[in-house]
């Protein structure tokens, strides 16, 4: 692919050619073994002068873990293209963070993987924003492809961040137009400080950036026009949704979408004359969109994988030896430094986001929450500390029955926060704890993990939207107390006047997610990252084993109700009353026994490719679209307006 001097990102494989010499130096073998066009799945064979597009979006550092490789992203780029076809790829997003293979430099990796590949372009996701906008902006300065998005802005000049889009040129003339789109979700999903100075274009102004995107596109001779967006279908982001946006926009052809991790086999029609297509997550399956001009037809599918026994057939086996060799290279020295096994689970501890973490308590949240309420009152002291939770969205995988290591927690809790703890009244405590279940039983990454408090979530009473919080896209609740019952902490009935100190993670204490009741009040940093914590816990108090009798089940801590719930909203004392005078209760060396409650099972620069209206946020938000499946292919006929 060739780039023009106005394309950022300079020679397209100058870094990776660093990368590459560098692993050479370090006697690292690098042997070319091509894999011939033969190996492509059927239909995708005879691509002479078509344009093919593969995506991928949320893979969150998973290029050496998932069901495929970026590996393999790479070579099917390679082999795609002998087939004849004008390939670009492109990413939504969410790669540069999740595991230790590239959380350890900050995203550095990813980014060296993707140029290793041949990206062609890439949305800005939310955890991009994880170390920082500067370290963003130093990621983009190093990608040979451009990171796009055209809703964010710096909020004093209103000067684009980053690019808007790009053009890209085939040799028969065909153009194509990519602009990208940011989830306006990164300013309460990412860490306050993280996006400081910036601005997400929302709601309306979202729908009108796309179409001012769209129109420019057009006006440059666009024929073929794609939105790589990290906004996501999740019922939670409305009106914020890759859908919303679609019932609003016209003229984009295909949309490349990610943040919500959801898996489109057969592509979504549904929203005007757009394909919208998403691979689900952690390159489980890799996407192909072909679009023939000829006949100005799409088609769209997923290489995908079935299991046969105890086999994983997987729908394309092929792989890039040299791009695999140097992210082997990367992750060898990554286990050596974080290898070593400290621990060991008895129980499989579910981090899993739907059902699981999002919706539910579970076995890894009250771990969790568990090591989060220790670790504070280490630092503070036994009776300093009244209870602890930790937002569901920050925990990012399950826990395997057998060894534990550094790298498994760093996994578990990725961010590089650290347990704070913030001070607030029993109503304010009522009133976060009602936020963040506002759309429970829908998986939502505010969701509350919990230990020292125990309540009821009453699904049936509709939330009811009060003020929306500064600078978020979430509102307060008007009724606190409506939806949220039972509240106890360390078995006392909730004071709403009382004053109470709550270990959190300091993304949840600055008011992250749906936290804005925590807006402003007291909050001290304790220096303890969220996996060492973990890490301490385990050792000091499990003495290195978690067990089935500690951890084999919920606890009880958090009971979600679908029928009515027939219980008042805690009545604040007659005059404000300091802390309870009791010490709270300290974490047991065993954690609480589960109680037998049923378990329900986070300009535009020119390339030339080679040959060969208002939005009001509804009261109620709680009906998500799931859409699975695999291998399906849906072919259409496009209709330009």
């Amino acid at each position: 692919m060739r780039r023009s001097a106005a394309q950022k990102g300079g020679n397209t494989m100058q870094r990776s050619n660093r990368l590459i010499a560098g692993l050479l130096a370090a006697g690292v073998v690098l042997m070319a073994v091509p894999v011939s066009a033969a190996d492509l799945p059927e239909g995708l064979t005879d691509l002479e002068g078509k344009l093919v597009v593969i995506h991928t979006n949320d893979t969150h550092g998973r290029d050496l873990e998932g069901v495929y490789t970026t590996a393999a992203v790479a070579q099917l780029k390679q082999d795609l293209t002998a087939a004849g076809a004008d390939v670009l790829l492109l990413s939504a997003g969410d790669a540069s963070q999740g595991t230790p293979l590239v959380n350890l430099s900050m995203g550095s990796t990813a980014i060296d993987f993707m140029n290793l590949a041949g990206y062609d372009a890439m949305a800005t996701g939310n955890h991009e924003f994880d170390w920082g906008l500067d370290n963003l902006k130093g990621l983009a300065q190093n990608a040979d492809f451009p990171i796009l998005a055209a809703n964010l802005t710096y909020t004093e000049s209103g000067e684009l961040v980053f690019d808007d889009s790009i053009v890209f040129t085939t040799d028969s003339g065909l153009k194509v137009g990519v602009f990208g789109l940011a989830t306006p979700e990164t300013a309460t999903k990412a860490h306050p400080d993280k996006v400081k100075g910036v601005s997400f274009a929302a709601g309306q102004e979202l729908y009108d950036v796309a179409q001012q995107q769209v129109d420019k596109l057009n006006a440059e001779g666009c024929d073929y026009i794609i939105a790589l967006s990290h906004l996501g279908d999740s019922a939670e982001s409305a009106p914020n949704r890759s859908v919303d946006l679609l019932d609003h926009v016209t003229g984009i052809d295909l949309m490349v979408d990610g943040h919500s991790h959801t898996t489109l086999p057969e592509g979504d029609t549904s929203h005007g004359d757009t394909l919208r297509v998403s691979t689900g997550e952690y390159l489980n399956n890799i996407g192909v969109v072909v679009y023939d001009a000829a006949s100005d037809t799409e088609t769209a599918r997923l290489l995908s994988s079935t299991t046969e026994g105890d086999q994983t057939v997987l729908d394309y086996t092929g792989s890039d030896p040299d791009v695999l060799a140097a992210i082997e290279a990367v992750n060898a020295e990554v286990e050596q430094e974080l290898g070593k096994v400290f621990a060991k689970t008895e129980v499989l501890l579910n981090g899993e986001r739907d059902p699981g973490v999002r919706t539910e308590e579970t076995n890894l949240g009250n771990f969790a929450a568990d090591a989060i309420l220790w670790s504070a009152r280490q630092a503070l002291g036994e009776d300093k500390v009244d209870l602890a939770l930790t937002n569901g969205g920050g925990i990012r995988a399950s826990i395997p029955v057998g060894d534990i290591s550094m790298k498994t927690m760093k996994t578990v809790f990725p961010f590089g926060n650290e347990v704070a703890t913030v001070t607030v009244t029993g109503a304010e405590l009522l009133e976060a704890l009602e936020a963040a279940t506002f759309c429970t039983p829908t998986a939502v990454g505010a969701f509350p993990q919990v230990s020292g408090v125990q309540f009821t979530i009453d699904t049936t009473v509709p939330y009811e939207n009060g003020e929306m919080y500064p600078n978020s896209t979430y509102y307060a609740p008007a009724k606190p107390g409506s939806r949220i019952k039972n509240v106890t902490v360390n078995g006392q009935p909730l004071d709403l006047n009382a004053e109470y100190v709550v270990a959190t993670n300091d993304f949840t204490a600055a008011g992250g997610d749906t936290y804005g009741a925590f807006l402003d009040k007291p909050v001290y940093k304790t220096g303890v990252a969220l996996e060492d914590a973990l890490v301490q816990y385990t050792s000091t108090v499990l003495n290195g084993v978690i067990s089935e009798k500690d951890y084999g089940k919920p606890a009880g801590r958090i009971t979600v109700n679908t029928a009515p719930v027939p219980t008042a909203t805690p009545a604040p004392t007659a005059s404000p009353t300091a802390a309870p005078t009791a010490a709270p209760t300290a974490v047991p060396t065993a954690a609480p026994t589960a109680a037998p409650t049923a378990q329900p099972a986070p300009s535009d620069p020119q390339i030339t490719l080679p040959a060969t209206g208002d939005v009001q946020q509804p009261v109620v938000v709680c009906a998500a679209l799931l859409l699975f499946g695999v291998g399906a292919v849906v072919i259409r006929k496009r209709i330009h307006d």
